[in-house]
């Protein structure tokens, strides 16, 4: 059973990529609106990922657990078909075949973007390791995960990405695997719809990740202190706003309405009325097309 401040009660969530950032704000959220979250990423008490950053799969559940969920974390490569595998056979035999929500938002993909050059000039290795990276352990990931939602003929996937337009993204391998991600949702959609299973794509605005805050130099309890380095920072969104976003998607009884689509915070706000963690509203789209659009150009129609 469930009420309106947990609505999702009794769900089960997967959220592969959890570790941080976008991936522990939706994480939390779900534990927040009652959930029972999986949490997995190759960060944990066992050791670092390549990125070498201090949060793990294990603090992320924790903060699930701390908000009213369950919080489980599975220390799981997802680019490892294998581990995916047994990742996914533990959650069925421990929550009787159920699976909820799949939020496939595996990145790690920081230190192989080039910034810099065009693709003539860039490493080939370390861009087609940057898209097996982002997008082959989300296609890894719903094959394992997908048979048990379609066996219950419910459920959403949320393939979390960066913008929800046909907008060059600022990098070659970069734009291919968040472009890529956003197919990723279209496809599954197509697939899924005659089992009564949604999928969409999602993105946040200028999102403050741990990492973020570190670049400013800045915490979250301070980070309006980063708007003196830069401005647009001022109107950034924790990760926080993006789990609401995805909160809300999943206890939202009409949710095949939206299958197919690329969708972003900015706009699931007005039709839910959630707010970030500060109680405000963030648009990323209103603050471009006020301050960045005359220099970049529109960020374009949703794809």
């Amino acid at each position: 059973m469930n009420d309106g401040s947990r609505p999702l009660a009794g769900k089960v969530a997967l959220v592969a990529g959890g570790t941080r950032g976008g991936g522990r704000g939706i994480a939390v959220e779900l534990g927040a609106a009652g959930a029972t979250v999986y949490v997995t990423g190759r960060s944990s008490a066992a050791g670092r990922s390549a990125m070498d950053r201090p949060e793990t799969v294990e603090g992320t559940a924790e903060r699930v657990t701390a908000a009213g969920g369950l919080g489980v974390p599975l220390r799981t490569d997802h680019s490892r078909p294998e581990e995916v595998r047994a990742l996914v056979d533990r959650i069925a035999a421990e929550q009787d075949g159920r699976l909820d929500v799949l939020v496939n938002c595996v990145w790690g993909g920081d230190p192989l973007t080039d910034w810099a050059h065009p693709l003539w000039e860039q490493d080939l290795g370390t861009g087609l390791r940057l898209l097996r990276q982002a997008v082959e352990t989300h296609v890894v990931t719903s094959r394992f995960a997908l048979p048990l939602m379609v066996a219950r003929r419910s459920g959403l996937v949320v393939e979390v990405t960066d913008g929800n337009t046909a907008r060059y993204r600022g990098s070659f391998f970069y734009d291919l695997a968040k472009s890529s991600v956003i197919r990723l949702a279209v496809a599954q959609a197509a697939e899924l719809r005659p089992h009564g299973v949604a999928a969409v794509a999602l993105t946040p605005g200028f999102l403050r990740s741990e990492a973020m805050l570190d670049h400013f130099g800045v915490t979250e309890a301070t980070w309006r202190e980063g708007a003196a380095k830069d401005p647009h920072f001022a109107h950034s969104e924790s990760p926080a706003y993006l789990g609401r976003a995805v909160a809300a998607l999943a206890a939202d009884p009409d949710v095949m309405a939206r299958s197919g689509r690329a969708l972003a915070t900015w706009g699931l706000y007005r039709e839910y009325g959630f707010t970030d963690a500060d109680g405000t509203q963030p648009d990323w789209a209103a603050h471009w097309a006020e301050a960045l659009e005359g220099e970049h150009g529109p960020l374009g129609d949703p794809l």
